[in-house]
């Protein structure tokens, strides 16, 4: 089963400026221009690094900008270390935007899913999941405080992804949320489908995310509010002790963020009936229509 170098920090970078205009002047509290943020997941190769900067040979970026490579500086120039020239990264790249465009791009949340250095051995090493890997028996507490274990749902097609519900970053958690919500919806209109397959969220938050507050989030988010069954979609947290492990196998890096929060890379599976791994999405980009076929081939294979 390979294994590589997974890590997962809050990297901020404010080298570039895509369109040079009165940005780059001062302007007075009356003119200021109102930015919204804006993020995007980018997947590159590291292609040099110094003591505050690295250097990123990048896939295009759709609704951004096309493949490029640029320096990103590092909020944190300790984490140079952690990076190496080749190691191959995901990462979010976080923009304002306002009616001129995109400006102040930043790089968070990056994630080595393939290592330049086989002699570099990081303090956590992460899995990262490959179609055909069996899915240990991760146990886990849902929103009814009932205990249940990913074992029990074999026999059917698994779609997990991970989440934690006081995500501020409407890219992030909030659309992988909505994503599912969009996914029962659609498996629900074929009552064969529905009946062979199950949602999961899973929490990386036990702290914060309680039974109770799962059950408020999820029965939000499935529109059915404090009258939600969960028959067909479980929200979950894994106990502490146990959580490390999980994240660990699905490749999710989590660590702390500013005021609370949590800085973390996205994981969503579907596994088939067999226990086994028949997809993963390790970024925000895939589409509902997606999972969909992968569900439905999953389904069909068994």
């Amino acid at each position: 089963m390979p294994r590589h170098s997974l890590f997962a920090h809050s990297l901020f970078a404010a080298t570039l400026l895509l369109l040079p205009i009165a940005g780059c002047q001062k302007q007075s509290p009356a003119t200021k221009t109102a930015y919204q943020e804006k993020t995007f997941p980018v997947k590159g190769r590291i292609v040099g690094t110094d003591a505050t900067h690295v250097t990123l040979d990048h896939e295009a970026v759709p609704g951004f900008m096309e493949a490029m490579t640029m320096p990103y500086k590092l909020k944190d120039p300790s984490i140079v270390s952690e990076l190496h020239p080749g190691d191959r990264i995901t990462a979010r790249i976080i923009v304002q935007e306002d009616a001129a465009g995109f400006r102040s791009p930043e790089l968070d949340n990056i994630v080595v899913i393939a290592q330049a250095r086989p002699d570099y051995k990081p303090a956590v090493q992460y899995h990262v999941p490959q179609v055909g890997d069996s899915v240990p028996d991760f146990r886990l507490l849902n929103q009814s405080n009932r205990t249940i274990h990913l074992s029990q749902f074999k026999g059917k097609v698994l779609v997990a992804t991970f989440i934690y519900t006081r995500c501020p970053l409407a890219d992030y958690c909030p659309r992988m949320s909505h994503n599912f919500a969009e996914i029962d919806k659609n498996l629900f209109t074929d009552p064969a489908l529905y009946a062979d397959t199950h949602l999961l969220s899973i929490s990386f938050d036990p702290a914060y995310d309680t039974p109770s507050v799962l059950r408020s989030y999820g029965g939000a988010y499935t529109g059915n509010y404090n009258k939600e069954t969960f028959s067909h979609w479980d929200f979950s947290v894994p106990p502490e002790k146990e959580l490390a492990e999980m994240t660990k196998f699905f490749g999710v890096g989590v660590t702390p963020g500013d005021d609370k929060t949590l800085n973390h890379s996205l994981s969503t599976v579907v596994i088939g009936k067999d226990g086994k791994i028949a997809a993963w999405y390790p970024t925000n980009d895939w589409s509902t229509s997606e999972v969909v076929a992968a569900i439905k081939k999953a389904a069909a294979a068994s």
